[in-house]
């Protein structure tokens, strides 16, 4: 079998990049035959395609990546096999999608999504993100690298380091857990909350946005952001240096960063929806937050990003969901209790690391892949 891998390559440190990248080392770590390119590298793909005759095109993305990731491949008779995350409604390629043996997604809630909007669920497969756990591991408080970190970003040694990383912090449930921390904050141990965050200009407003939140609730000199370029080299460090990861996200198909905190014997605090149903456990692994808030939308308008030419309205005949907002009073209930329990943060998050090594791990998510393309399309 050979397989040719889309994606973002070389990986950048964002989601989609890391999603393939773990499933490329996994595959080449079993032997098999695979090669790597950028999912929008035409003259690239084309020359894959000539010398290397792939068997199938795995392609990460979303629906709207459908003209790269499917078309594409299949211009030149190549099989195409997508794994998709959800970005919101699928407003165009159900036919091309329906068409196809195999489309792997990262959750059940992903693929209810799809469903939802017309893709059939007689081929869609779930396929989690893995995790090197090899990295993302336990790393003792005196570790040089950790404290580092710590040091970097002005945490004392006797606080509890708070954290959420995302693209911003606030689709991530930063706010949320800001409005939580300021509840608790004359009961709780000495704390600093760290967003990391990846700059860029929508980022930089959303930035500005929340610390002003963090200065009308009073925790703003609690509050660090920071906002500089890392690479993914860095990250199991700076899980290794909180106590508590806080991901009560508003849209979460997966949930890479929750599923890396528990990696790290990190406690999480999720929300109980969306892609941490699959990812963890509430009361084991994590404390997921209820939902406090459906946002929803009765019409979108859909225009180029769908492979359109003109823009055009699409309105619902039910309302549609697009993001969640967790339970202030729940996040801020689980914050206390660990936030307070030294044990219980351990007892978490060793069942954390538990979970991930025996369900995501990089080299299980790669054995499942074969497995799944030898069912389907072999």
């Amino acid at each position: 079998m050979k397989v040719l891998l889309l994606y973002d390559y070389p990986a950048s440190p964002g989601g989609l990049a890391t999603q393939g990248s773990l499933l490329y080392k996994g595959l080449l770590e079993m032997g098999v035959n695979v090669h790597a390119v950028h999912y929008e590298s035409d003259l690239e793909k084309e020359w894959y395609y000539r010398w290397f005759k792939p068997d199938v095109a795995v392609g990460i993305g979303y629906w709207g990546h459908t003209p790269h990731l499917i078309l594409h491949p299949q211009k030149f008779d190549i099989q195409p096999v997508p794994w998709l995350v959800a970005d919101g409604y699928i407003a165009n390629y159900q036919d091309v999608l329906n068409k196809l043996p195999l489309i792997l997604v990262t959750s059940n809630w992903v693929k209810e999504m799809y469903v939802r909007d017309g893709i059939k669920a007689d081929n869609i497969e779930v396929l989690p993100v893995g995790c090197n756990t090899d990295t993302f591991k336990s790393y003792p408080k005196n570790d040089p690298e950790v404290l580092a970190v710590r040091d970097s970003l002005g945490i004392k040694p006797d606080q509890l380091m708070i954290l959420t990383v995302g693209g911003d912090a606030a689709s991530k449930g930063a706010r949320e857990v800001m409005q939580a921390l300021a509840r608790i904050d004359d009961q709780a141990p000495d704390w600093m909350y760290v967003c990391k965050t990846w700059p860029q200009p929508r980022t930089s407003q959303q930035n500005q946005e929340d610390m002003q939140l963090a200065k009308e609730l009073g925790i703003d000199k609690k509050v660090i952001y920071a906002t500089s370029i890392t690479s993914r080299d860095f990250m199991p460090y700076l899980l290794g240096a909180c106590d508590i990861y806080a991901g009560p996200s508003r849209l979460e198909g997966f949930g890479m960063p929750q599923v890396e905190a528990g990696a790290c014997e990190k406690p999480v605090i999720g929300i109980n929806a969306m892609g941490m149903l699959d990812t963890l456990v509430d009361g084991e692994t994590a404390f997921l937050a209820s939902i406090a808030q459906h946002i929803v939308v009765n019409e979108v308008t859909i225009g180029d990003e769908c492979g359109l030419s003109e823009k055009r309205k699409v309105i619902f005949d039910e309302p549609r969901t697009i993001d969640y907002r967790a339970s202030v009073e729940d996040i801020a209930k689980y914050l206390i209790q660990l936030m307070k329990d030294p044990a219980l943060r351990q007892k978490m998050g060793k069942a954390g690391r538990n979970r991930v090594v025996t369900n995501f791990d990089y080299r299980l998510v790669a054995k499942r892949f074969m497995e799944l393309i030898d069912q389907k399309i072999r």
